[in-house]
């Protein structure tokens, strides 16, 4: 019986892993690439900010309307910015709909603009959340992340030692070519196992139906942001003339936040000035919302007034994009290798076994049960993985119809 059950597990591992195999592979070298997009756009960067001091700056409030004379589209906020040979920037949109307007502080002069979802890395980003094909793609890569866990686990099983934990440290060089990609595949898989689970969850916040999914929770145990953490509840009391942007810029730089440092900038007469930061050190994340008239702090939100769900949902995907630093970015990338090396030594290794004429797989009696645990959690899974739990009932309907209409063959 439990040989039944492994050979089970082993077929099912190596369908999924068939399936997977090409996306997986597309997915870590995409990643790897897009890990390089601040040293890609760099240069581009440096040109457009990179500016020569000309005698006294113009205010941050004569800017920004020189910004809105200028753009065509109407300034959301401003990153702080204390270096005085860089053009100050002015953003409007948010994730890839964010575009950048630079102005020389000394001129009034555009220096360059840039618009997010027009790069080259943007391309690569939709290469690798949606394979380029929209709605659709994001649902492929997100059943294969989803296929991919469910490997890892099964993998883990049919590696796991049962005569000592040495094959968990040795590679077989002097055997079979079969035995050597074999061993390359179990041992890369079950050290590299959990890093890669946590970033494959650091992707999943991003998809349709898992994110969607967990968004409906987060909100359901009110675990998310606090709603005053956007300044889309709170409002400024009208009064006859609103405070200068530089003033907001002196407030920002006696907050003394860590990080990327934005002002907010109001978009109506009861709009309000909200400074906020982005850090890699998260637990320093805080954001100030201001009245536009007074200057009088409305709210302000640190760290440990974000929900658990959020919380979580912050790390996983910041450690997803290597934002902790050298180490962060090293094991990403690491992973991602070990990602590929994993894919091409399953196939190795299968095609030194098969025989020539057909891919075989292990039998498994038609009348096979299925113990209460494995039942448990493979429901479990599919609950918590809804695309993968669509695609095993699919095909288990497909299996079963084949079988009513052609008798099984060994």
């Amino acid at each position: 019986m439990k040989k039944n059950i492994y050979n089970l597990i082993w077929k099912w591992h190596f369908i999924g892993g068939l399936i997977s195999l090409p996306i997986v592979v597309l997915l870590s070298i995409t990643g790897i690439i897009y890990l390089f997009k601040d040293n890609y756009e760099n240069k581009r960067l440096t040109e457009m900010t990179h500016i020569t001091p000309k005698g006294n700056q113009i205010s941050y409030q004569e800017q920004w309307e020189k910004v809105e004379n200028q753009w065509g589209k109407k300034p959301e906020a401003l990153v702080i910015n204390d270096e005085n040979n860089k053009a100050t920037e002015f953003t409007s949109g948010m994730f890839s709909h964010k575009s950048s307007f630079f102005i020389h502080p000394y001129t009034g002069e555009e220096t360059g603009r840039i618009t997010l979802n027009k790069t080259d890395m943007h391309q690569v980003r939709k290469l690798h959340g949606e394979l380029l094909l929209g709605k659709f793609g994001t649902k492929i890569v997100e059943l294969v992340a989803s296929w991919m866990i469910v490997l890892l686990f099964s993998g883990i099983y049919l590696f796991w030692p049962r005569n000592g934990f040495k094959s968990l440290f040795t590679i077989r060089t002097k055997l079979s070519k079969r035995i050597l990609f074999r061993d390359i595949h179990a041992v890369t898989g079950f050290w590299f196992s959990f890093l890669i689970i946590l970033i494959l969850a650091g992707g999943l916040p991003w998809t349709d139906v898992f994110g969607s999914g967990y968004k409906w929770v987060q909100d359901s145990t009110e675990s998310g942001f606090p709603s005053t953490w956007s300044s889309r509840s709170l409002k400024s009391v009208p009064s006859k003339e609103s405070l200068p942007l530089d003033d907001l810029v002196n407030k920002s730089k006696q907050l003394h936040l860590n990080g990327k440092v934005s002002i907010h900038l109001p978009n109506s007469p009861t709009g309000i000035y909200s400074i906020s930061n982005e850090t890699s050190e998260l637990s320093k994340m805080k954001v100030f919302h201001f009245d536009q008239y007074s200057g009088k702090l409305i709210k302000s939100h640190t760290w440990a007034d974000i929900g658990i769900m959020m919380k979580t949902r912050i790390w996983v995907m910041a450690f997803h994009q290597g934002q902790f630093g050298t180490w962060n970015f090293l094991l990403i990338i690491l992973s991602a290798f070990a990602l590929i090396v994993l894919s091409l030594s399953a196939v190795f290794s299968y095609l030194k076994r098969k025989p020539k004429e057909n891919f075989r797989l292990p039998s498994t009696p038609k009348d096979l049960k299925l113990g209460v645990g494995l039942i448990t959690m493979i429901s479990i899974l599919g609950l918590i993985l809804p695309l993968f739990g669509i695609s095993l009932i699919f095909i288990v309907l497909i299996t079963a119809i084949k079988r009513k209409i052609k008798p099984f063959r060994s």
